[in-house]
């Protein structure tokens, strides 16, 4: 009797900590920014639902939670929300361990996270000083460096990325202009060089954003006219004009509350680019129209784009920057399925990534595959993760190399 005692009060205390009825909560970095979650779940048996309320960037949205499963430790769900008509699936899969749950998060194939719920009011152990509650040292997945993941490059001196006083300075405008691809007009931020004149022709880098960003990201994080007109007083970085335009090809191209829910507009943004965008900056500036005279680089969502438009349009441009590529870049062996036209045409292919990084893996992927089929780049690997700090030191290095004699190692 008291061993059929003892073997009830253990059975129903497992089935009590198996229980994950409850309000959970989880804070972590995505490409979009710093989410905040609360997750309010039932379960019932094997069966798990609920609803999660979510906060990135001072928006909020509601959620409901399905298809919830829980097998002994093993836990999965999926969060979907509707966004211009299209279901979003975000799949949860993961494992229960006491008051915390452990996740891998995955937004289709644009995205995915290392995350950790916590069950509100629950007791939780100490967070070292310097840990973030709810996410681990890079999100995306596990950092794992190899011996060619280092620096390329020293860190930029002091001051890099501050006005002075004292140089010349270019000019920053807003432009609009008619995109027939995506049927409305559209806004792209323009730097002219300290002293642009229409009796001279420039090149032009064209500079794209990431998923959470716009026609601005790159100013209001970055400085790409600061940077510049300092490189251009020291006569570091040949005089250019830089475009940076709205990469989110659809009519409403706002971020909106998911900015993840957008990622299929940035696969279209070629045909926006490449027939209208480009053909408007050289109907209204004095810019040279070679390829040599053309580059594309961009920032995690905007990386992916310029290498996957821009190793497809080698005719259009000869110098090419991946920093912190995401999850959207093609396989590597269809970006560059020519390694021969590649070596030929390419003036520069700069591929760049934080070792704080949890979507160094993509960039390594691209590193890996050119170095073996003897593709000439530069890979630069700094102390930074997704974030603005390895961004514009990736500028300052990539905008001193382009319209050079060729800079590839």
């Amino acid at each position: 009797m008291k061993k059929q005692l003892l073997l009830f009060v253990l059975l129903t205390a497992s089935c009590i900590a198996a229980d994950l009825s409850g309000t959970w909560k989880s804070e972590f970095d995505s490409q979009i920014g710093r989410q905040k979650y609360t997750y309010t779940l039932k379960q019932e048996g094997d069966k798990l639902t609920g609803k999660a309320n979510s906060e990135v960037n001072e928006q909020k949205r509601e959620t409901e939670l399905s298809e919830g499963k829980v097998e002994g430790e093993k836990v999965s769900f999926v969060e979907t929300f509707n966004f211009n008509g299209n279901d979003i699936r975000i799949t949860y899969k993961g494992t229960i361990a006491n008051n915390e749950m452990k996740f891998t998060r995955e937004v289709g194939t644009f995205a995915k996270e290392e995350i950790v719920l916590k069950r509100e009011g629950a007791e939780q152990p100490g967070v070292a000083v310097g840990q973030r509650e709810g996410v681990r040292r890079g999100f995306g997945g596990p950092i794992t460096l190899g011996p060619d993941d280092k620096p390329a490059f020293p860190n930029p001196p002091e001051g890099f990325d501050k006005a002075r006083e004292g140089i010349e300075h270019g000019k920053v405008e807003m432009v609009e202009y008619d995109s027939k691809s995506v049927g409305n007009k559209r806004k792209a931020l323009v730097y002219t060089p300290p002293g642009y004149s229409a009796d001279q022709k420039y090149p032009v880098l064209y500079l794209l954003h990431g998923i959470g960003g716009d026609e601005n990201e790159w100013r209001r994080g970055g400085h790409p006219e600061i940077i510049l007109d300092n490189l251009i007083a020291e006569k570091k970085a040949v005089p250019m004009i830089i475009v940076m335009p709205n990469g989110r090809a659809q009519p409403d191209d706002r971020p909106g509350t998911n900015a993840m829910a957008t990622a299929p507009a940035f696969g279209k943004f070629d045909k926006d680019l490449l027939g209208d965008l480009i053909p408007f900056i050289e109907s209204k500036y004095s810019v040279k129209k070679d390829r040599e005279s053309r580059a594309l680089a961009g920032l995690s969502m905007g990386g992916g784009q310029s290498l996957n438009f821009g190793l497809a349009n080698l005719d259009t441009f000869a110098w090419i920057g991946g920093f912190s590529s995401a999850p959207n870049t093609k396989p590597v062996a269809e970006l560059v399925s020519d390694p021969d036209k590649a070596r030929q045409q390419l003036k520069l292919l700069w591929i760049s990534c934080g070792n704080k990084d949890g979507l160094i893996r993509i960039s390594q992927g691209v590193h890996a595959y050119l170095k073996e089929k003897n593709v000439p780049h530069i890979w630069h690997v700094d102390e930074h993760a997704h974030d603005f700090q390895h961004w514009k030191k990736a500028l300052f290095n990539f905008s001193q190399l382009i319209f050079k004699p060729s800079a590839t190692q």
